[in-house]
């Protein structure tokens, strides 16, 4: 199984950031996330883990520059969905709280997928809140993605905690505990994907 990992969104280059909004407020103390510098931070953690684990992935997108879309999609669409899924690592927005999981809509192998990140991250956080849609009878969330709908392989889209909620940006996203449990659960999602479903 070979992890496609694209880490949402361009990140900082001497200092400026690549991506046009996805940015939390500046807090009354100064601080601020970029969206982009949160994700190459996670992805990278993941990396440093599967390297460990000798899990086998690519990093779609690992230019701090803002690597479109299309791009993306074609670097992944390479790998055809032979024995690979894919994995884009964000953080919300909108003044809500808690983490999703997503998927395009139907059922496929990404619900499975989907289904094992939700617990993993219940058994990281299990204090903190995963918003789902049991709809259609799995906890995945369900949207027309563009790295969701246009990928050949499984795909999913996993948001973490709110940047634009002070308590989850600068409790979680923003410091170095929160961030290791982040990975932490993606890592431990991963290892089970692996085991249970390739």
């Amino acid at each position: 199984m070979i992890v496609l990992l694209d880490n949402g969104h361009g990140g900082l280059i001497n200092g400026t950031y690549q991506t046009p909004g996805k940015r939390s407020p500046i807090w009354n103390d100064g601080s601020q996330l970029f969206e982009g510098e949160f994700n190459r931070a996670i992805v990278n953690g993941i990396i440093e883990d599967l390297t460990t684990l000798r899990i086998p992935y690519v990093n779609i997108a690992a230019e701090y520059r803002d690597v479109t879309l299309e791009t993306r999609m074609s670097r992944a669409n390479k790998f055809g969905s032979r024995n690979c899924f894919y994995l884009s690592v964000h953080s919300n927005a909108g003044g809500g709280h808690g983490s999703e999981v997503f998927t395009s809509p139907g059922n496929t192998k990404s619900d499975k997928i989907a289904t094992v990140f939700g617990e993993e991250f219940k058994r990281e956080f299990p204090n903190r809140r995963l918003r789902t849609d049991f709809s259609d009878g799995d906890l995945d969330k369900e949207e027309n993605f563009y790295v969701l709908k246009r990928t050949r392989m499984p795909a999913i889209l996993t948001e973490n905690f709110f940047m634009d909620n002070e308590e989850e940006c600068k409790s979680l996203l923003m410091t170095r505990d929160g961030r290791a449990k982040i990975i932490k659960y993606h890592v431990d999602a991963i290892k089970r994907v692996q085991q249970e479903l390739f």
